[in-house]
């Protein structure tokens, strides 16, 4: 029998796990979540985005995007507005609050990932990324 440490699909699953601690200590001050903060995230790539397709992209469950985006919208962070091609939607969008808030954390957030990362000189840094880039292929989007 193979030793845990042995499967990469674990490897990347405690990693995953020691990520999201790290991120959610630095997010600890302002109240917010690694959760928040990947909605923040996406949102900052685009116009906005419909709860569904924050759900779909993200791969959360429609009940959390709508909690996670009362969250952001009570901080100011983010807010719902009607969809300009449908009237009956609302998309959310990123305020300038909320773009304010990623640029001061911008940092902090990559020492978080230099911290994970430690063991590893700049070029396998590089390397790791690609590949993980590669094995996620579109199944994150």
């Amino acid at each position: 029998m193979r030793a845990l440490h042995a499967d990469t699909g674990y490897l990347l699953y405690r990693l995953g796990l020691r990520s999201g601690q790290l991120f959610n200590t630095f997010l600890q001050e302002s109240g917010l979540r690694l959760r928040h903060y990947a909605v923040l995230r996406f949102l900052a790539t685009g116009e906005g985005a419909l709860q569904r397709e924050l759900s779909a992209q993200l791969g959360y469950d429609p009940s959390a995007i709508v909690g996670l985006v009362d969250d952001l919208e009570k901080l100011g962070f983010a807010e719902r507005r009607p969809a300009p091609d449908d009237r009956r939607s609302r998309i959310v969008v990123l305020t300038e609050d909320g773009r304010a808030f990623l640029r001061d954390t911008d940092q902090a957030g990559q020492e978080v990932t230099d911290e994970l990362l430690t063991p590893l000189a700049p070029a396998e840094r590089k390397t790791l990324h690609t590949l993980l880039l590669r094995v996620a292929g579109n199944r994150l989007a």
